[in-house]
């Protein structure tokens, strides 16, 4: 009744983070009766309402990255999908055809040229200098008179050999580029991402820069706040604690766009390294057209240019502070740099977040690996100072309980998404 059109994906956002958070007691255990139906729904609406509410844009947030930033596989599956998508009508056109004259044939063969150019993505079919050379390095690996047995083929084998050809056929325009020789409508890929990543990472880390300084503020209002509750009247530390958790959330997306910009600028450095090592070792190689079945490599090499693992990075802010004495306990188990294989790549509970400021402070304070990681029941938790490590490793499993309770952090597995106290 408020006239407000919200998405679908953001109202099931919202009704997960309600239906999880203990504080509204909903039993996952057992069917919601008809009276917590009504509460969930007035709940969700009254949240979802409330534009003033740092919650609400959190949320957003979250909706906004999880239904915009695809990982690795899910790029790779979306545009080969849209790919073949485009080119389905051409590949029945080609392999479904049964052309009888040499006028049908050349026809057929035509579009085996279009084919070839539009699914290797490198030129137009308006670039009559492109189809020139797709058209030369096609006839040098499937000449006209070889037709027939292209169309005696099974149609499942013809679809085979059209991406054949197409890795084939690219990489001897490759090639060619290589040697000056050709590469009409071919864009330099390596040298426009060796420009673009560097500028998006830059305009990452500004951001970044930006947060870290807003969640300084915010930790220390709260915690002078916390010292002093008259000394800011005038703030709500419930709203505020809201704001902090939002700003947290961004941080963290961030954090995934800059670590998959870096992951990107060494795969191009890595690959690139590779293309021309294998694009010398043709060049001694090549010594009439039966060795251009080596150029299929170098395509490969070029093709995975284009995509990039996808890795999340794990921030540690390291900073000054005496390290645990592991000796102080005699049954508990600190890990430290130089005593663990792989330290910077452990699963930190909680995001990497201190384990004691979640629920005894209601604070989501940045841990310090270096102080010590304590491993606890096969899980390992940080802490932002040596003084709260040593609080929170006297009874572990009381403050574990703690913060479950408080409801701070989220139950959904995924790393990218923080939970936040309504």
């Amino acid at each position: 009744g408020q006239g407000q059109s919200l998405s679908e994906t953001l109202v099931a956002f919202m009704v997960k983070a309600v239906v999880l958070d203990p504080k509204n007691d909903f039993n996952m255990d057992r069917i919601l009766t008809e009276d917590d139906v009504q509460n969930l729904i007035q709940l969700c609406v009254t949240r979802l309402l409330d534009t003033t509410n740092p919650s609400l844009s959190t949320i957003k947030l979250q909706v906004y990255f999880d239904t915009n930033y695809a990982n690795r596989a899910e790029l790779l599956n979306e545009q080969q999908r849209v790919l073949e998508g485009k080119l389905a009508p051409l590949v029945r056109g080609i392999t479904e055809s049964g052309p009888r004259t040499q006028e049908e044939i050349e026809y057929v063969y035509q579009r085996i040229v279009t084919y070839v150019l539009l699914s290797s993505g490198l030129g137009s079919p308006t670039d009559i200098e492109a189809v020139r050379e797709v058209t030369a390095a096609l006839q040098s690996v499937f000449p006209q008179r070889e037709m027939p047995t292209f169309i005696s083929l099974s149609k499942k084998d013809k679809e085979q050999q059209l991406k054949d050809l197409t890795m084939l056929v690219t990489g001897i325009r490759l090639y060619n580029k290589e040697c000056q020789k050709g590469g009409s409508g071919i864009d330099d890929l390596p040298a426009i991402l060796n420009e673009a990543i560097p500028s998006a990472t830059r305009t990452v880390d500004e951001h970044l820069n930006s947060c870290h300084l807003l969640v300084y503020q915010y930790t220390a209002l709260l915690e002078s706040m916390q010292e002093d509750p008259d000394r800011y009247p005038q703030l709500e530390s419930f709203k505020l604690k809201e704001a902090l958790f939002n700003v947290r959330q961004y941080e963290a997306f961030l954090c995934i766009l800059l670590s998959d910009g870096i992951t990107s600028a060494q795969e191009v450095e890595s690959l690139n390294v590779q293309f021309e090592a294998a694009m010398t070792t043709l060049k001694n190689t090549v010594q009439d057209k039966t060795s251009y079945n080596l150029v299929i490599l170098c395509y490969y090499y070029l093709l995975n240019i284009s995509y990039f693992s996808i890795e999340i990075l794990l921030l540690f802010y390291l900073f000054l502070e005496t390290r645990v004495n592991a000796s102080d306990f005699e049954n508990q188990e600190w890990l430290f740099p130089e005593n663990t294989e792989n330290f910077d790549q452990l699963l930190i509970q909680y995001h990497g977040f201190c384990a004691h400021s979640i629920g005894v402070k209601g604070l989501i304070l940045p841990g310090n690996p270096a102080i010590g990681v304590l491993k606890h029941k096969e899980k390992c938790y940080a802490f932002s100072s040596k003084e709260v490590a040593y609080i929170f490793a006297q009874d572990p499993d009381n403050f574990i309980q703690l913060n479950i309770e408080k409801g701070f952090l989220s139950k959904i597995k995924s790393k990218r998404y923080l939970m936040f106290p309504f």
